[in-house]
């Protein structure tokens, strides 16, 4: 069992601080200094491009994975993870929009409701684009896939 470098406490292999100082341990969480996940700023270190790809999909959150992965300089020169990036983007754009216009609409039907329908349709397109990457398939969606082929070419 490994003790404290600081005060001599036993910690556990995996503990990154001691429990009774609070000092960082040397080669904490049992990573070679060079191997820890992250390492180098990159958050995409571990994670293969299917996973990246799928990960830009992911309704309301998929955005972010999106900019990290068009960020990241390890997916930089890979035009097919750099599309669903982007079409994923135009999707998460295609959201927002419809939330900022069609959600404030007046409606002269309460029941019937376009904004319920088009974020219905735009939620089935990212989880079929999501298993679209699972099976590695570039597949492009009407007009968010032409955006996303223009972006990748001008890129």
């Amino acid at each position: 069992m490994p003790f404290c470098s600081q005060c001599g406490n036993a910690v556990g292999a995996a503990d990154r601080f001691c429990g009774r100082c609070g000092t960082a341990q040397p080669h904490s969480a049992g990573w070679p200094p060079d191997a820890r996940p992250g390492a180098g700023g990159d958050p995409f270190a571990n994670i293969g491009p299917r996973t990246a790809s799928i990960l830009c999909y992911v309704p309301w959150i998929g955005w972010v994975a999106a900019i990290i992965v068009l960020a990241a300089e390890r997916f930089r020169r890979n035009r097919d993870i750099r599309f669903h990036a982007f079409q994923g983007l135009y999707l998460f754009v295609a959201s927002l929009m419809n939330q900022w216009v069609l959600r404030a609409l007046p409606w002269p039907l309460p029941h019937v409701q376009l904004y319920g329908l088009v974020q219905l349709a735009l939620f089935i397109m990212a989880i079929f684009m999501m298993i679209k990457a699972a099976h590695e398939q570039a597949y492009s969606l009407p007009l968010f896939g032409e955006l996303a082929a223009r972006s990748v070419a001008e890129d």
